[in-house]
């Protein structure tokens, strides 16, 4: 969610801080990024919203995704700015930098490029799978487009409470699914090392 979005930021700036009283040599080593997984958030409100079965619910699917992240990066601009940060800067101090995860396109009606040429802006990351990356090479738009269109950004995402969409529910669940699905693949490959050391001893 956007909120713990804010949470993770200031988290960062919290500890290059406690860094800085410390150890400031040690600063501008510090690298971080704090993610976003694209694709999973339209999937879950694009379902709401045909459930919905209210007038109007479809002029906004697929839009709820890249919506959040251009919020997100607005809230990025403005809490790496200002005083606080400027003093860690000085110090060497990285970025925390928004990195959009999950973006190969699961609709098929929309645009396979999509999560990539809307969301491209200076201090992101995109982590594309070769099919994405193969599709943006042939026919992605490559410009800044991460801080275009961001009035139209904020009512779009405030107008799916129109709808009956709570999204910060939506962020819940899709948080508490995302620590299960990566908490299961840690078991697996620490399962798989187990085994190994245990064939080899």
């Amino acid at each position: 969610s956007l909120d713990r979005y804010q949470q993770v930021m200031n988290a960062y700036i919290d500890g290059l801080e406690q860094l800085a009283n410390t150890q400031p040599n040690k600063i501008s080593s510090v690298s971080s990024v704090a993610s976003f997984f694209i694709s999973r958030v339209d999937t879950e409100i694009d379902k709401l919203l045909v459930e919905s079965g209210r007038s109007g619910a479809s002029l906004l699917l697929g839009t709820a995704a890249i919506n959040q992240a251009k919020l997100a990066y607005e809230m990025f601009k403005t809490t790496f700015s200002g005083q606080r940060w400027h003093r860690l800067e000085r110090l060497g101090a990285k970025v925390q930098r928004p990195l959009w995860a999950s973006t190969s396109t699961k609709n098929p009606s929309y645009s396979d490029t999509v999560y990539v040429d809307s969301l491209i802006g200076e201090n992101t990351v995109n982590t594309l799978p070769d099919s994405t990356v193969e599709a943006f090479i042939d026919h992605g738009n490559l410009k800044s487009t991460i801080e275009s269109g961001l009035d139209r950004a904020h009512d779009q995402w405030h107008l799916l409470s129109n709808f009956g969409i709570d999204v910060a529910a939506v962020a819940t669940k899709l948080e508490r699914d995302g620590v299960s699905s990566f908490r299961a693949s840690f078991d697996e490959l620490i399962g798989v090392l187990t085994n190994k050391v245990s064939d080899n001893f």
